[in-house]
């Protein structure tokens, strides 16, 4: 990797592929024949297309479905925006490769292989009310782990995220991306009461504030206010587009970290689908900010690829459908023409 930030980052936004349109026409023909009233199966029918577009085949296939969970500490704990210490990120991972989180269980209902990505646990990034959160070359080298997590020819994949304290750096990226005051974002996270969130949000808006300069550059907004788990997501995003793997993306701080790319690049996230629509307070105004409606929304704000691998089970009906439905003219139903 250049040790030049202003070299690598913009090279990862360099010739990145379309959607291959004529295999999003085939699904659509296809359905227009199928046993049911046009457009009938919804989001179903949508996400069928969406599948064959970035998997550039007619006939979209879900055999290899990978969920990659980042997980990274921060800094800003010290201010008190959790209510769980740091060191529960660590046992966490611990959890996921034990095979004992929601997730493993998630995971292998739907028949998805699932990794888990640590990303320096021992050093938490700085304290974004005080200072960037990441340097340049801490960065470029989360990134990076993100990038090179994504396999080649994966169906789907599915993001997630692990880092106590990552909601609050969720909230100030969106504050800054699109935004708003620390309290337009601010949620409950992993508990907080009342209180904790009216905290939590005056902490975003003093990392606003000290950020101010930096808030125009997408690059540096997710540099100072995020964490290594986030820029490693913002990474994969960006490598599952190169190599035309469409994404899953779970709750608020994977959808945030995900946003810096469509700031980035326009269509920046037309590869992408995001599970769920959270729990968590800030999510729902995110996905209107994006235009990306959440797939199943279920009144969860667990993090850790839940959400974004649980729809899997949608797309995997999705593709059951159209691979399997019988046409009018081979079931002989009148197909009201």
């Amino acid at each position: 990797m250049t040790t030049r930030q202003s070299d690598y980052l913009p090279g990862l936004l360099r010739n990145l592929p379309g959607p291959d349109e004529a295999a999003g026409d085939a699904v659509a023909r296809r359905q227009a024949r199928l046993t049911k009233p046009p457009g009938s199966l919804g989001m179903l029918e949508e996400a069928v297309g969406w599948l064959a577009r970035w998997q550039r085949r007619e006939m979209p296939r879900l055999d290899q479905v990978d969920v990659v969970i980042f997980a990274g500490n921060h800094g800003v704990t010290a201010q008190g925006v959790s209510p769980y210490p740091a060191e529960v990120t660590a046992q966490m991972v611990g959890n996921f490769q034990a095979g004992g989180a929601a997730i493993n269980q998630i995971a292998t209902a739907v028949g998805a292989t699932l990794s888990v990505v640590p990303l320096m646990l021992d050093r938490p990034t700085a304290d974004f009310t005080e200072a960037p959160a990441m340097t340049p070359e801490e960065f470029r080298s989360a990134v990076a782990a993100g990038f090179d997590a994504v396999v080649p020819g994966t169906d789907l994949l599915c993001l997630g995220e692990m880092g106590i304290g990552n909601t609050t750096a969720a909230a100030a990226m969106a504050a800054a991306l699109f935004g708003g005051a620390g309290s337009d974002w601010a949620g409950r996270g992993t508990g907080l009461d009342a209180a904790g969130v009216a905290h939590k949000a005056a902490v975003v808006d003093r990392a606003l504030a000290l950020h101010a300069k930096a808030l125009d550059d997408p690059w540096e907004v997710a540099r100072c206010l995020g964490g290594r788990e986030t820029a490693a997501i913002l990474g994969a995003v960006l490598a599952a587009r190169r190599h035309s793997v469409p994404v899953l993306l779970d709750g608020f701080v994977c959808s945030a970290a995900a946003a810096a790319a469509a700031k980035l690049l326009p269509g920046g996230l037309d590869h992408t689908m995001v599970g769920h629509c959270s729990a968590e307070s800030g999510h729902r105004r995110l996905l209107r900010e994006l235009g990306r409606p959440g797939l199943l929304d279920l009144d969860m704000r667990l993090g850790e690829a839940s959400g974004a691998t649980l729809a899997v089970s949608i797309l995997r009906a999705a593709v059951a459908i159209h691979a399997g439905m019988a046409t009018f003219a081979e079931a002989g139903v009148a197909d009201g023409s």
